[in-house]
Formats: C-alpha cells, sequence, structure tokens
C-alpha cells in the first residue's frame, strides 16, 4: 500500500468539488450505513428532485445547504485498497479565498475543478496560483459536467490548451488533465461509457497510483515549541523534527545563538530511542545549557539563514487593505514577533501573471512585498527550506490572520547589519543613517524599517530626505562603531576618513543611526569622542541621553 495522500479539491463556484468528493466517497462504499441513509433521505428534499445530492456529504453548514456552495473548509478521511487519503474539499467563491488557502496550505496534491460549459475561469487561475504558492507540485485538471456538453472531445482539448498555458505560466510540477462527470460518475471510479476518446486513468485510479514525492531539504532541523522542565534534573526541547533525522551523539547547533552541544537523550512521547526522523515529534536534552526558547531552531548542516528582513509573495485575507508601513506580527516556525511591510514590490495580474504597480493590496489580491522584522529571527526561502519560508501576518489588534505567504529571498541586512556602506580611497564605513522610523496607528508601536543595501562612494549623491528623516546639504556623520568620520558637502559624499582625523567644521553631526549629535562646538565634539572611548557598558544609556537627540533630523511616521 502507498503512503498517505493529502490533497486538496478547488476551483470556481459551482463546478462541482463537494459532488466530486461525494461520489467518489459514495461509489466507493466509503460510507457507514446511517451515513449512507441520511444522504438518501436527506436528497430526497433537495434540489435534484429526489436524486442523491452527493456534495450534502460534505457541506455541512446550515449556510452551505441553503446556498448551495461550499464555505467552510470540509475534511474527510477515508481508505482504499491501495492507499489512504486525508481531503480537503475548499470553497470556489471569491469571499472564501482565504479558506482555500488554509486548504491548500497542508496538501500535497491538488484537484482543481473546471466546468466544462464555462471553462477555465479567474477563479480557477487564481486557485492555481494560491496552490503553486503553497508549493503543492501535483495537480489534478478535473474537467466536470462533461454531461452538459455532451461529453464531447473537441471541448475537452479547447480546455486542454488552457491549462497547459496556465501550466507554463506558473511553472507547475506534474499536471494531469481528466474528463469527467461528478454527479453522474463518469471517470471518478469508473470509466466512462460516453467518453470513449478518453484513454486515461480515472480520478480514484489516478490519486492511489500518484507518487507525491517531497522536494529534497538537506540537514536536520526542529523548531522548538516548547521548553520541558518538570523538575530540575531534566531539561528538554520539544517540536517536531521538519527535516532530516536526529540520534544520539550527533552535534547540533541552537540557532540564532550559534551555541553548538550534543544530544544526550530522545524522546518520542514518554519513551526513549536512539533516533528519530522527519514528521515525528520529539523531546530532545543537549549535553550542556545553551539559550533555546520557544521559536528558537536545534539543527544540524541544514544551512539556515539568521536575518531581521525578508521579500514574501503574501496573499492578503484581510477585509482592510495592506499599505506600505503597516505593522504586525509575524509567524515563522513556532517565532512569534512584531515586523513591518516596508514596501509592495507589485500585485500579481491573475490572468495573466505579470506584476502590476499598485500603492495597496486589498482582499484576495497576491502580491510581493518586503518585511522587516524586529529582530534577527531563524528563516530561509521557501524553496530551500519549507517550513522556515512559510510566513502569517497577524493583526496585532484584532488577532486575526491578515495574510499568508512564502519567502521567496532573505533580505542581507539584518537588524543588526548597516544597510548604507560610505567607501572611501583607503577606508569603507557601515550606517543606518536612512532607515525609517514607523508608527501603526492600530498598534501604537514604533517599529525600524531598513532600507536595501547601498553603497555610497567619494562623489556619490546620498538622499537627504525620506519618509522619516531630513538631513541638511551639509553635515558629518561620526561612525562610533567603525571608527570613521563621513564629509557630506551640497548632498554628495565628500571625504571618508578615519575618526581620529576628523576636525569639527562646523556643520551639524549625526551618528551611524541618524540622530542629532548635541555638539556645537570644536570643544563639544572632542569631549563627545573622549567620553565614548571612557564610556562603560552600564554607563551607554546615560551618554545616549546626553549627547545624542533622536528628533534633530528625524521624526516618527504614522502608517
Amino acid at each position: 500500500m502507498k503512503g498517505l495522500l493529502k490533497f486538496i479539491t478547488c476551483g470556481s463556484v459551482d463546478d462541482g468539488k463537494s459532488t466530486l468528493i461525494g461520489h467518489l466517497l459514495y461509489d466507493s462504499k466509503l460510507l457507514y450505513t446511517d451515513q449512507r441513509q441520511a444522504l438518501e433521505l436527506e436528497s430526497r428534499v433537495g434540489s435534484r428532485g429526489g436524486e442523491i445530492d452527493y456534495s450534502l456529504l460534505l457541506d455541512g453548514l446550515i449556510a452551505e445547504r441553503e446556498q448551495g456552495i461550499t464555505i467552510d473548509v470540509a475534511y474527510r478521511y477515508f481508505t482504499t485498497h491501495a492507499r489512504s487519503f486525508i481531503v480537503a474539499d475548499t470553497p470556489g467563491h471569491e469571499e472564501y479565498t482565504r479558506n482555500m488557502a488554509v486548504g491548500a496550505s497542508f496538501a500535497d496534491l491538488s484537484v482543481i475543478l473546471v466546468d466544462a460549459s464555462r471553462g477555465v475561469l479567474t477563479q480557477t487561475r487564481r486557485h492555481a496560483r494560491i496552490c503553486a504558492l503553497m508549493g503543492i507540485r501535483y495537480f489534478v485538471f478535473a474537467v466536470n459536467k462533461m454531461d452538459l456538453v455532451g461529453c464531447g472531445m473537441e471541448i475537452f482539448e479547447r480546455i486542454k490548451s488552457d491549462i497547459l498555458e496556465l501550466q507554463n505560466a506558473l511553472s507547475l510540477g506534474s499536471v494531469y488533465m481528466i474528463p469527467l462527470s461528478a454527479t453522474d460518475g463518469d471517470n471518478v471510479t469508473r470509466s466512462s461509457e460516453r467518453m470513449p476518446w478518453y484513454r486515461g486513468e480515472t480520478l480514484i485510479s489516478y490519486l492511489e497510483n500518484v507518487d507525491v514525492e517531497s522536494g529534497g531539504e538537506r540537514g536536520f532541523y526542529m523548531p522548538v515549541q516548547r521548553v520541558c522542565r518538570p523538575d530540575f534534573s531534566f531539561r528538554g526541547f520539544q517540536g517536531q523534527i521538519e527535516c532530516g533525522s536526529v540520534a544520539l551523539g550527533d552535534e547540533v547547533t541552537a540557532l540564532p545563538s550559534g551555541e553548538r552541544a550534543v544530544v544526550k537523550r530522545v524522546f518520542v512521547t514518554d519513551r526513549e530511542c536512539g533516533e528519530a526522523s522527519a514528521g515525528r515529534p520529539v523531546t530532545i536534552c543537549l549535553d550542556r545549557e545553551v539559550d533555546v526558547s520557544r521559536g528558537c531552531i536545534i539543527a544540524r548542516d541544514a544551512g539556515l539563514s539568521v536575518a531581521g528582513s525578508f521579500t514574501a509573495s503574501m496573499l492578503w485575507m484581510d477585509d482592510s487593505p495592506l499599505a506600505p508601513g503597516a505593522d504586525y506580527m509575524v509567524k515563522i516556525g513556532t517565532k512569534m514577533l512584531p515586523c513591518v511591510v516596508t514596501a509592495i514590490h507589485y500585485k500579481i495580474d491573475v490572468n495573466t501573471g505579470r506584476g502590476l504597480q499598485a500603492p495597496t493590496l486589498v482582499k484576495n489580491e497576491l502580491g510581493r512585498c518586503d518585511v522587516s522584522l524586529s529582530q534577527d529571527t531563524v528563516i530561509d526561502s521557501f524553496k530551500t527550506h519549507k517550513t522556515m519560508g512559510e510566513v502569517l501576518l497577524i493583526d496585532r489588534v484584532s488577532n486575526a490572520t491578515s495574510a499568508c505567504g512564502v519567502v521567496e529571498s532573505i533580505g542581507t541586512v539584518t537588524s543588526s547589519g548597516h544597510a548604507s556602506t560610505f567607501r572611501g580611497d583607503f577606508l569603507s564605513a557601515g550606517a543606518n543613517i536612512f532607515d525609517e522610523f514607523y508608527c501603526g496607528v492600530a498598534g501604537k508601536n514604533i517599529q525600524r524599517s531598513a532600507v536595501p543595501p547601498e553603497t555610497y562612494e567619494l562623489g556619490s549623491r546620498i538622499p537627504i530626505g525620506g519618509d522619516s528623516y531630513r538631513y541638511p546639504k551639509n553635515f558629518d556623520i561620526l561612525i562610533l562603531s567603525a571608527a570613521a568620520a563621513v564629509s557630506i558637502r551640497r548632498g554628495v559624499v565628500d571625504a571618508v576618513i578615519p575618526l581620529e582625523d576628523f576636525a569639527y567644521s562646523g556643520e551639524p553631526l549625526v551618528d551611524e543611526n541618524g540622530f542629532g549629535i548635541r555638539a556645537g562646538s570644536s570643544r563639544d565634539a572632542a569631549d563627545f569622542l573622549d567620553e565614548y572611548k571612557k564610556m562603560g557598558k552600564d554607563e551607554i544609556a546615560e551618554f545616549y541621553n546626553k549627547w545624542l537627540s533622536f528628533d534633530a533630523f528625524r521624526r516618527v511616521v504614522f502608517r
């Protein structure tokens, strides 16, 4: 018997998704006697003139039965002689696209229905894009309601060409197309006598035999869900292994701290074992104390990244539009932390796949966005490590999920790095003077948004104004961490010199973060640098409060 197959049905409204799965269960004799009798009884008062309405097996909400549409995601588990299945019947209406995305997030294969009388619709394309976004690589396009178009081969071939275009546009992996009738059962569990021109597999036969191997991730990693400390003698890190395996004696790394330790014990539930592999929930004990809490990662040879920003493809699911500068909570693996959406690159045209300029994203639109995190965290691209590349944006006030998406690339700038580099003849130094400061109107929390990295050489013109900063045309930057000074004259990089060679010229001074330095004379500048050299760790706050001013050239922008 082949392994478990998790799949979803999706497509446009009234394409027959619930009917298809209901008929599959009914014909495969996968219903209990009371379920079969209840279905036959309820169908007598339904909309099909007493004939069995297979959709009633999955549409369980009162509103679903009244409107004849699927609203919630219905999960069903069933088994044939060849395989076990979990199927998610998802809604087709655009209003409930977010529910469809939830179903897609768990599936290995997608069955997308296409109404033969209507062809490939906008919602069909949207669902295909969302499935591809969620990492589904195996697709079955079920061209349904062939009985309404006379079971004609010409219509199927025309729809088939549209599907092939969609496959090329989305770079879909495996695509299989089946003409069928969900109501009458043609090519669902038995070959259709009305379509002798189709010589392929039935739906159930294809699902029983398809091999959905997941993409190969490298190494071992486990997001920590909980630190188990029942008493002083035991400390274990609990979570589900997402990739690879772990065994006694393995040297692992705790991320983001980078501390190394050796695996001392491995538990699966309450049973101690020598090894555990992907998919298993485990408790791991290490040979020494390391800095690990919920949201950290225990890994070995996985090549995971630690970053403070990323670019992601997003499905926006909130009723309120997304605008740059908005702040949310982001969930990556088991980690939750504040973030700011710093930019919207474009939204995606559902029909053509082209990127369109858009100042905002509205409900059910797909787009590519930049996100800046409040601190460095473990993250990776979705193509490299699926679990660490899946993200959710959560509204900080309502706690509702606002967006789901996948990480396309990792930001080269982290919250502890420098976005801008000033390069002279013999010296280079990094500074964050062009970072933006935003305050979300809803959450009232201030977030620092890093800008894309840029290098400014002698003679380069710099942006002296942004959303939250405005510098004069002439000023000097004292980069204390790099012991360098940068002179800006008429908005152009004029000099990059060692800090020890700096001489106060009467121009305004800023530090490497763009904060104004309260120094109005050569004496003040000398005292500032002297106190910095002598400053102890416990005197940092006092030093900053004395010498630095946030609002000299900066402000906080409400978004």
